[in-house]
């Protein structure tokens, strides 16, 4: 079938047409489509079984960053690499990625599991709701989907063949310019508060910082330590109180683990610093900033623990085998190494985190949470704290030991 971009009534077609999905759908019974891709690149569509909860959703890519618009192309080949990904991550994370159940190349479009049941956390972050369970199920996917695919696992030539599945330069690119080079630059697709003008040219201008933002860059370009999910914010998380999925991994390649561990962790951040506008009342404002910084510690110190027991119990990887460390006094080298290890990712944690940070703050996409503040005088309050918080993460980031000094800055700056 040659590619066409469905619409709510060609989908249908579609999906009538792909007999392989009767057991999800009932294909002979009416449906409904609405398409409710909110996000930068692609269509999203749910459909239902009038007469029945049976449900899916169709992703498609569209061969333009939506965002954008048709004068940006892009590769469909995206859809490949999504699929892919969610593929890995519900062998290595079960239950912590919806279920796919079609694939389609040509059509560049996956079908898989409805989450409408689920809310993506970004706006209820907003609405103070708290979620009991994400700490310990984000650190399992975390954990799993960052040690499995690493050298820590892997033999040599498993990881290359995973690595090699992987290469994903045209959304890698899309990384490198939004995230670490545009924002800290002119560039015509830039936007900021214009409130923020002077502390947007004071970053530009910033040598020590631009140039601790050129090494996280050198990190993400080279650093090929695991299959990471790339873009993993708020608004590619789903859940409720019992439940947690994580979706949108089509920038999925292999990179610097503290690449995702940060983009969680700082997405909490910014939602923290909203609460200065969206949380009028002082005191139910301290509270739930106190429950997000909890949140984090609860993260990082649950994904370290995971991650460190994974590799203890499934030392296989050719990187450092078990035999390497079979002397006396090897055990308390290999716990030297565990150490060293979870301390570089907290370091790249710091630093991939603060310059996502600052280019929600100046670049072309910025986060719900602090651009759903109408009033711009309260919305600058929310980001001049994200700058110098982003700014100091990424800056003193050799210097960060443990999550409590990440906390600590947010801390200084916001209190």
């Amino acid at each position: 079938m040659a590619y066409r971009a469905l619409d709510p009534h060609s989908v249908i077609d579609y999906l009538r047409a792909t007999p392989s999905l009767a057991d999800v759908l009932d294909l002979d019974a009416p449906m409904h489509a609405r398409e409710v891709g909110d996000g930068n690149l692609n269509l999203v569509f749910i459909v239902e079984n009038g007469a029945s909860d049976k449900s899916l959703v169709v992703k498609q890519a569209l061969p333009y960053l939506r965002v954008a618009g048709e004068s940006w192309p892009l590769t469909r080949e995206r859809m490949r690499f999504e699929t892919q990904a969610l593929l890995k991550h519900n062998e290595l994370a079960p239950g912590l990625a919806p279920q796919v159940y079609h694939y389609d190349e040509e059509m560049s479009l996956v079908v898989m599991e409805n989450l409408s049941h689920l809310e993506v956390m970004r706006k209820p972050l907003v609405a103070r709701k708290r979620f009991p369970r994400f700490a310990d199920h984000i650190s399992t996917f975390l954990a799993r989907t960052l040690f499995f695919t690493s050298d820590f696992y892997l033999t040599g030539l498993e990881k290359k063949e995973l690595q090699a599945k992987f290469i994903n330069p045209h959304l890698c690119k899309i990384q490198e310019d939004f995230v670490f080079t545009n924002p800290f630059m002119d560039s015509p697709e830039n936007r900021w508060n214009p409130l923020l003008d002077a502390e947007v040219q004071a970053v530009r201008r910033n040598s020590a910082l631009k140039l601790a933002l050129a090494e996280m860059k050198a990190s993400y370009m080279t650093h090929a330590e695991a299959l990471i999910h790339s873009d993993l914010h708020t608004g590619s998380i789903m859940a409720n109180e019992e439940l947690t999925k994580v979706i949108d991994p089509e920038f999925a390649f292999y990179g610097p683990m503290g690449f995702d561990v940060g983009a969680v962790l700082e997405n909490l951040v910014l939602n923290y610093l909203s609460h200065f506008a969206h949380t009028p009342d002082p005191e139910v404002r301290r509270d739930y900033q106190a429950y997000l910084l909890d949140l984090i510690r609860d993260i990082w110190t649950q994904f370290a623990a995971k991650f460190e027991a994974l590799w203890v119990e499934n030392n296989r990887g050719e990187l450092m085998p078990a035999k390497y460390w079979d002397y006396p006094g090897g055990d308390e080298a290999f716990a030297e190494f565990r150490r060293r290890t979870l301390a570089h990712i907290l370091r790249e944690t710091a630093g991939h985190g603060g310059a996502k940070m600052l280019r929600r703050m100046m670049g072309i996409v910025s986060v719900w949470d602090i651009t759903s503040i109408a009033d711009l005088e309260q919305r600058a309050v929310a980001e001049r704290l994200a700058i110098r918080i982003g700014s100091r993460w990424v800056m003193e980031r050799h210097s960060i030991h443990s999550v409590d000094d990440l906390i600590g800055i947010v801390r200084e700056e916001a209190e």
